[in-house]
């Protein structure tokens, strides 16, 4: 992890002038949950300077400063609520009560192009809303992009394509750093595979980031098959991470 997020000290401004341009601080994605807890979702967090995450009905994505022992004593009271999410560049080495409950590598991509295909797509996707919540949280359930809660929706703008009265497929928005906009939720029910839903709710997602002139990025188990559709829509690798879900002693499950 970089030094500006070991310290803690994020300021809201991702940008540095460049021969009087704005340039993108890409180094805030080294620590990528706690600069987002920092920056953007600060008002979402919960903790403080050693240890933040967001709520637990958002989702269990939770961030450090520094793998040290104050900050993951403070995590530890933070886990209380419910298993807590952590990426790191480093081994993920927990202290105290503390305890791996899963792990494993995932990628972080970026996305370095600009401008995307049109949607000449026959089904009309829809922005999702609280009032679809239980049904994105069982689509999510089912397909396991990552953690999704009832509120993670609060997060970002989701879309959605549905058969008729069922969520087939989604994709939104999640973490957000200052420039930087998480593509994430993305996910097709078993039996709707193979329509290219993804790759239009991506589409939907991406611009909408991009008209705000930020850059979009999102993370994938390395395994993730749909690695080569983000390829494909102009993501490049940029940092592989320590994925772990960590819980107290009484939270094992």
């Amino acid at each position: 992890m970089q030094d500006r997020a070991q310290s803690g000290e994020i300021t809201d401004s991702s940008f540095s002038l460049d021969a009087g341009r704005k340039v993108l601080d890409t180094t805030l994605l080294d620590n990528p949950i706690w600069s987002a807890l920092s920056t953007e979702h600060l008002g979402l967090a919960l903790g403080d300077e050693r240890a933040r995450r967001y709520p637990v009905e958002i989702g269990p994505l939770s961030g450090i400063p520094a793998q040290t022992k104050e900050s993951y004593e403070a995590l530890s009271e933070l886990a209380r609520d419910g298993v807590v999410v952590l990426f790191s560049v480093e081994p993920i080495v927990p202290v105290g009560g503390l305890q791996v409950m899963r792990s494993g590598p995932i990628v972080q991509m970026v996305r370095e192009t600009r401008g995307v295909e049109p949607d000449a797509g026959a089904l009309t996707p829809r922005r999702l809303t609280a009032a679809d919540a239980p049904a994105m949280v069982t689509l999510a359930e089912l397909t396991e992009p990552g953690p999704f809660r009832m509120r993670t929706l609060e997060l970002g703008n989701f879309y959605g394509i549905f058969h008729g009265p069922e969520l087939v497929a989604m994709a939104g928005k999640r973490m957000h750093l200052p420039g930087l906009v998480e593509v994430s939720g993305v996910c097709t029910h078993p039996e709707a595979r193979g329509k290219g839903y993804a790759r239009r709710l991506m589409q939907i997602v991406i611009d909408e980031i991009e008209r705000d002139g930020k850059t979009a990025f999102l993370h994938a188990f390395s395994t993730n098959p749909a690695i080569r559709l983000y390829e494909a829509l102009g993501f490049e690798k940029r940092q592989e991470f320590h994925f772990a879900a960590l819980g107290n002693d009484a939270k094992k499950r």
